[in-house]
C-alpha cells in the first residue's frame, strides 16, 4: 500500500427508507468489492456513506426554501470531493425515488463533471430492471458524470443468484479502473474551460465574483437601460 498519496474517496449514496435496505446492501456490496480491488492494487481508500432517509426533511425543505441544511451541505460536500460514487436507489412504480431525485436537484451542474459513478437500483419486481439505464444514467451523464458501463439491479430473487455477484464484480472492475487511470480528473481539469457554466454555481471551480460579469454585452446594457445595437437595428415588416 502506498503511503505516500492521499487516500482515494468513495462516496456511497443511498436512498433507502426501509430497515435493513437492501438498496443499503447493494452498494455496500458494491463499495466492498471497489475497495478490496483498490488495495490488491496499493491504493488507499476510504469510504463515506451517505444514507438519504434520515436527512429527507432536510432535503425537501432545501428544495423549497434554496438554502441547504447543514446536514445536506455535508452530503453535497462530500460528493464534491469524492473521486468516484456509488449511487444507490429504489424504484417506484418505474422510476427512481423520489428522495433520490429531490437530493440531485440540489446539486450544482458543475459538481460532477467527470466523476465516475457506479450506478444502482432496486425493485420489488424484475420488471424495474432497466431503470439504472433508463433513469440514473441520463441523469448523471446530464450532470457530466461518467457512469460506468455496467449498472446494477437487484429484484428480491437476485440475492441469491450468482449472476447479481459477476455483475456486482464487473461494476467495480470498472469503477477501479477509472478511478486508477485518473482519467475523469484529468478531463475535469484540462478541459473546465470548456463546459458551459451557469452563473451563480458552487461547484468549487464554478464560483464565480460579481467582477468577472461581462457588462460590455447587448443585453446586459439593455438590462441596465443603456442603449444596444439590438435597439438601434432598423425594424422590417
Amino acid at each position: 500500500m502506498s503511503h505516500g498519496e492521499a487516500p482515494l474517496r468513495i462516496a456511497v449514496v443511498s436512498a433507502g427508507i426501509s430497515e435493513p435496505s437492501t438498496t443499503r446492501m447493494l452498494a455496500d456490496r458494491a463499495a466492498e468489492r471497489v475497495v478490496t480491488r483498490l488495495r490488491t492494487s496499493g491504493r488507499n481508500v476510504t469510504v463515506h456513506v451517505m444514507e438519504l432517509a434520515p436527512i429527507a426533511t432536510e432535503i425537501a425543505q432545501s428544495l423549497v426554501s434554496g438554502l441547504t441544511s447543514p446536514a445536506v451541505q455535508q452530503a453535497i460536500d462530500a460528493l464534491a470531493g469524492a473521486d468516484a460514487i456509488i449511487a444507490s436507489a429504489p424504484v417506484y412504480k418505474a422510476g427512481v425515488s423520489g428522495l433520490f431525485k429531490s437530493f440531485v436537484d440540489l446539486l450544482d451542474n458543475d459538481l460532477l463533471i467527470a466523476t465516475p459513478v457506479l450506478l444502482a437500483a432496486t425493485g420489488g419486481s424484475a420488471r424495474h430492471a432497466m431503470v439504472a439505464d433508463d433513469h440514473l444514467r441520463p441523469l448523471f451523464a446530464f450532470l457530466r458524470a461518467i457512469p460506468v458501463p455496467t449498472s446494477l439491479f437487484a429484484a428480491p430473487e437476485d440475492w441469491s443468484n450468482a449472476e447479481l455477484s459477476k455483475r456486482i464484480d464487473r461494476a467495480a472492475m470498472e469503477l477501479t479502473a477509472l478511478i486508477t487511470s485518473g482519467i475523469g480528473r484529468d478531463m475535469a481539469t484540462e478541459g473546465w474551460e470548456n463546459y458551459q457554466h451557469s452563473f451563480g454555481g458552487n461547484a468549487t471551480r464554478a464560483q464565480r465574483t460579481g467582477t468577472e460579469i461581462d457588462l460590455d454585452t447587448d443585453l446586459m446594457r439593455l438590462a441596465t437601460g443603456q442603449h444596444s445595437s439590438l435597439t438601434s437595428r432598423p425594424t422590417t415588416r
